[in-house]
């Protein structure tokens, strides 16, 4: 064997190592690429879905929002009407006038003279357009006179400093009250669904 022949067998060899080791490292980087493809499947596939549950998330947040702004909408459309007729019904108790005014105002005078039995002087207060009709009432009333102006839809409030109490039976206080009472059944009156 000469020389020649042995350097030749040797590259033969050290050529099949090299095919041996490039077919390994080939597969190898095949195996590796192979994984890699599948792993970006993985990732992409989990993005898509994290997505697809930040998407659903926002719309029903988005909906949620959107469904209270119109809760909220109806509400305040509904205090504005009910602020509204409330409105209308003290405007039309400032216009009552003549004897159902005066009635009215008789009997509130009526209860409020009650709690003033044992007093000698008692102060009466109203309605500044109301003065000349609590001023004829307050006649037949000894110890009570029209001591002035009182900011209400009329009505009257008194007090005596013997007393120390002071009852405010004005139209205003009635209303509220039969507003309060009543407010469930006006809404639902006005908000027949």
């Amino acid at each position: 064997m000469s020389l020649d022949t042995v350097v030749e067998d040797i590259r033969e060899q050290a050529r099949a190592r090299a095919d041996e080791i490039r077919n390994e490292a080939d597969a190898e980087a095949e195996e590796i690429i192979d994984e890699a493809e599948a792993d970006a499947e993985e990732i992409h596939e989990e993005t898509l879905a994290e997505a697809e549950r930040t998407i659903e998330q926002e719309r029903e947040q988005k909906l949620s929002s959107a469904k209270l702004q119109a809760k909220q909408a109806r509400l305040e459309a509904r205090r504005e009407v009910l602020q509204s007729v409330r409105d209308d019904i003290e405007q039309e108790v400032v216009e009552l006038s003549g004897d159902q005014r005066e009635e009215l105002t008789a009997a509130l005078l009526d209860a409020t003279a009650e709690e003033f039995e044992d007093a000698s002087s008692v102060q009466v207060y109203g309605r500044a357009d109301d003065q000349e009709l609590l001023e004829g009432l307050l006649e037949e009333y000894d110890g009570f006179e029209y001591a002035g102006e009182f900011d209400c839809l009329g009505g009257v409030v008194a007090e005596s400093d013997e007393s120390r109490v002071r009852v405010k039976n004005t139209f205003d206080s009635i209303l509220d009250e039969v507003w309060e009472n009543n407010l469930r059944e006006i809404s639902d009156r006005l908000f027949e669904q």
